[in-house]
């Protein structure tokens, strides 16, 4: 918070930051996604010490996942580095579904039985997340555990946004019937996958041209470590 102490301390601008700590590849890291940052008008020139003072917090990984315009050039002088953030569009189609091959559920029971281990951690930090939606696909003996956002481009719900994938993998075996699911039981038309967390370019899709920049500081982890749980795209619905 940044507060004026000559008004009696009022709160004149704030820095909303989401808080994880998290096992990678074998690690205990701790995270720290920058969310929403605001000043008053008047108190602006100020602003960058709020950042400052999150970025001076000693032993954290820092994401940004939805920096402004304005705000990634600040973030690259203060050595952010940008996350490949490819987009593809596919459009959901009612593929037919086969027997037995490839099986996805959104049920809570269903979701519960299957993950086991990080998976049935991370479900079960994530379920009253307000933006986060949940499904599993099973392949074989296989799971991927899917978390996903519903995108309202001027109040439309249009487009599925898959922000996790824990077996890009089983992903890929069972895009079509995942699709198929979003457009028949979720009423979405089409999805949103970024091509780092599918791992493939779904088919068929078209890339789009001008994707939203996600940015990350960090002397430890390399850009394939990092994912998207534990921050506003799960808790913030826009």
């Amino acid at each position: 918070m940044l507060v004026d102490d000559a008004k009696d301390a009022a709160v004149v601008g704030a820095y909303l930051a989401f808080y994880a700590d998290r096992m990678i590849d074998g690690e205990q890291r701790a995270l720290c996604n920058l969310g929403g940052w605001s000043v008053l008008p008047e108190y602006r020139f100020h602003s960058v010490r709020l950042l400052k003072a999150l970025l001076a917090q000693d032993g954290y990984d820092f994401t940004d996942l939805s920096p402004s315009g304005t705000v990634v050039p600040i973030n690259t002088r203060l050595h952010f580095e940008f996350l490949d953030t490819t987009l593809a569009l596919v459009p959901n189609l009612p593929w037919p579904s086969l027997p037995g091959r490839c099986r996805v559920s959104a049920d809570p029971g269903v979701i519960e039985r299957t993950l086991t281990g990080a998976d049935l951690r991370h479900y079960r930090d994530h379920v009253d997340a307000a933006a986060a939606r949940h499904v599993v696909i099973r392949y074989g003996g296989r799971w991927c555990y899917v978390v996903f956002r519903r995108d309202r481009p001027k109040n439309l719900p249009l487009f599925a946004s898959i922000v996790y994938a824990s077996d890009p993998a089983v992903l890929r075996r069972g895009f079509r019937q995942l699709s198929r699911h979003l457009l028949l039981r979720q009423g979405l038309p089409a999805t949103l996958v970024e091509l780092r967390v599918a791992d493939h370019r779904p088919a068929p899709s078209i890339l789009l041209g001008s994707p939203r920049r996600k940015m990350f500081r960090s002397a430890h982890l390399k850009p394939e470590q990092i994912d998207y749980l534990y921050s506003e795209l799960v808790c913030v619905p826009f």
